[in-house]
């Protein structure tokens, strides 16, 4: 089974981007790094996709001040940015695909993937919102992709925190990039192996 993960280069001026540098000591998956640019990243995906026909997909992007890994639930059909990406773009209140539905939710078995982090001994949780940028353009443009031309696929989204380099100058947590790479493989095989998912708690009050 074709496993393809995904990591993005850094941007916002960060030296390196721990999405990346965990998922090339994932073994046995196809690794891809995207660019951090709102549509260059969706055509970047969508190349790995036709190129290694998987059949899980797991996008994986930084989420700097998260303690733990997030193994996210939902795509929402809207790019907001903040900052701009590392093309200088930033759109605000755009639809990541026009005339799509407004969200998606992952067909990985979300509680099942952070139970097995957390097994693995890395702190994990669900997340109920992957943001506004790149990484939820590319977690939608995903699950877009899967609900229209590839519905036999699992796919998902995961966030992970600092490496503990980008935070010597700022209060903060982090993640050590191995110990990311541990929860990421754990979770790979949850994400291969379990049919359904767990009945676990993993909401959030706010």
């Amino acid at each position: 089974m074709t496993v393809l993960l995904t990591g993005f280069e850094p941007f916002d001026g960060a030296a390196v981007n721990p999405s990346w540098e965990a998922i090339r000591l994932v073994p046995g998956v196809r690794a891809v790094r995207l660019p951090c640019v709102f549509g260059q990243a969706l055509e970047h995906l969508r190349a790995a996709v036709l190129e290694h026909d998987p059949a899980v997909v797991v996008c994986v992007g930084q989420a700097g001040g998260r303690p733990d890994v997030t193994v996210e639930r939902v795509a929402v059909n809207l790019d907001d940015a903040r900052i701009p990406d590392n093309a200088g773009r930033q759109p605000i209140d755009e639809p990541v695909v026009r005339g799509a539905p407004a969200a998606y939710f992952a067909t990985l078995p979300v509680k099942a993937c952070v139970a097995a982090a957390r097994t693995a001994g890395v702190p994990a949780s669900v997340s109920q919102s992957a943001g506004t940028f790149v990484c939820n353009h590319v977690f939608y443009g995903l699950m877009h992709l899967i609900a229209t031309e590839r519905p036999g696929v699992r796919g998902g989204f995961v966030h992970v925190p600092f490496a503990p380099e980008q935070v010597l100058d700022r209060a903060g947590p982090s993640m050590p990039v191995a110990t990311v790479a541990q929860a990421l493989t754990a979770i790979v095989a949850a994400a291969v192996s379990v049919d359904g998912d767990l009945r676990l708690i993993g909401g959030s009050l706010h």
